[in-house]
């Protein structure tokens, strides 16, 4: 588990994985020196956890800290979405299932198979 520290107190705790395509999403908006939202639930307060949102801001020191030695790879798909989720007006909510894939609990495309919106259904030839 990697370490997300915020204004050099807070630590969060994440996924390595998890925490690499973080840090991809905010070092980009950072860098345009925007600020954003970012929500999730912190499950080490205990069994139930907590929702937590810090605000981020370029102004603010903002710390990422790997357990392992080496970064794992960055998944384009999910870099997409987080980015899509960082420029929305309601900030980037990591939910449990989408950390889930990210971390490879469940099979790829899970989380977008359960969000994708109703299409048009494609006619049998």
């Amino acid at each position: 588990m990697g370490t997300l520290i915020y204004d050099g107190s807070d630590g969060f705790t994440f996924d390595d994985r998890v925490l690499v395509h973080l840090q991809a999403v905010i070092q980009t908006k950072l860098r345009r020196r925007e600020g954003f939202l970012l929500i999730w639930t912190d499950r080490t307060a205990g069994p139930v956890g907590v929702l937590r949102s810090i605000w981020l801001d370029p102004a603010i020191s903002v710390q990422f800290v790997f357990a392992g030695q080496e970064l794992p790879d960055l998944n384009r798909d999910w870099l997409t979405i987080l980015a899509e989720r960082a420029n929305g007006n309601s900030g980037l909510m990591l939910e449990d299932a989408l950390r889930a894939e990210i971390r490879e609990e469940v099979p790829p495309g899970s989380y977008r198979a359960s969000r994708a919106k109703p299409g048009k259904r494609r006619e049998e030839e």
